[in-house]
């Protein structure tokens, strides 16, 4: 099934240390797969040297912005370029990143969890760390914190909603603590009237599968909780990656209309199936 593109919000620079190609060359791989909007969202700065290795310092967000601005302006009569940030949420930061948003009137802000107190449980240098570790309890802190940073009202979009999955490491099944756990984290994003992304990057990892799960999908939609696409692009050619099969998830659940957003506004486009 093909479907009308539509926007992607979450792409990176170099500037985060694990991502290649600039700005422009996001633009030009967007316009090439016949993408109309996308937006930037690098990896935000964080205090005191948090995760240092991942993301961008402060002192590089002006020319981080002044890139995208750039760009954005270039573009104009061919695409929509919006300037986002993915943000961090690790409790006890909660003021250093209140301060960023509010330094510069971006489109959007993503908000995901990297970190399980001081473990970077997706970071391939700690993966040894799953070793022995209860599976169910490290499910059940992770939605947790995803729902404490909805709670937060800080962010627009709660992004790759089970990251903890990345790596294939699984909970029963049929584990009630998970399922409850998966709940309260849903409640919390349709209370906070956050969009919930659905992320084609999981395909790219050993999971290979979309975040977040399909069961996790199919509760959203019934919660009437909004989604937002993003391919989680670490290179001009991961633009727009599978977004027909993540529309096509949600078509499948009932979904029939993904977020855009402008300057912290957000509104609903319907998806359009063509061909």
């Amino acid at each position: 099934m093909r479907y009308m593109p539509v926007p992607d919000y979450h792409m990176h620079t170099p500037r985060c240390k694990h991502a290649i190609g600039d700005v422009r060359e996001y633009a030009a791989a967007a316009i090439a797969v016949g993408l109309k909007e996308i937006g930037m969202s690098d990896h935000s700065p964080m205090p005191d040297g948090f995760d240092a290795a991942w993301r961008m310092q402060r002192s590089e967000l002006g020319e981080y912005l002044e890139e995208v601005e750039a760009v954005r302006d270039r573009f104009a009569d061919k695409l929509t370029v919006r300037i986002g940030l993915e943000a961090d949420f690790h409790p006890g930061t909660e003021d250093y990143v209140h301060e960023l948003i509010a330094s510069y009137p971006w489109d959007y802000i993503i908000g995901s969890v990297h970190h399980i107190r001081d473990w970077g449980f997706d970071n391939e240098e700690e993966i040894s760390r799953w070793d022995g570790q209860d599976i169910e309890a490290a499910y059940c802190e992770y939605f947790g914190i995803v729902a404490q940073s909805a709670r937060s009202g800080m962010f627009d979009i709660i992004g790759h909603p089970d990251l903890i999955k990345k790596f294939g490491h699984r909970p029963p099944a049929d584990s009630r603590r998970v399922r409850e756990a998966e709940e309260q984290m849903l409640q919390s994003v349709r209370e906070s009237d956050c969009a919930l992304e659905i992320s084609s990057a999981g395909l790219r990892k050993p999971v290979a599968e979309v975040y977040p799960h399909g069961r996790i999908i199919a509760r959203a939609a019934e919660l009437g909780i909004p989604f937002a696409f993003g391919s989680d692009a670490h290179a001009p050619g991961q633009v727009g990656h599978a977004m027909a099969d993540c529309l096509a998830m949600l078509v499948s659940c009932g979904v029939k209309e993904i977020s855009a957003f402008e300057s912290r506004q957000r509104t609903s486009h319907p998806i359009q199936q063509i061909g």
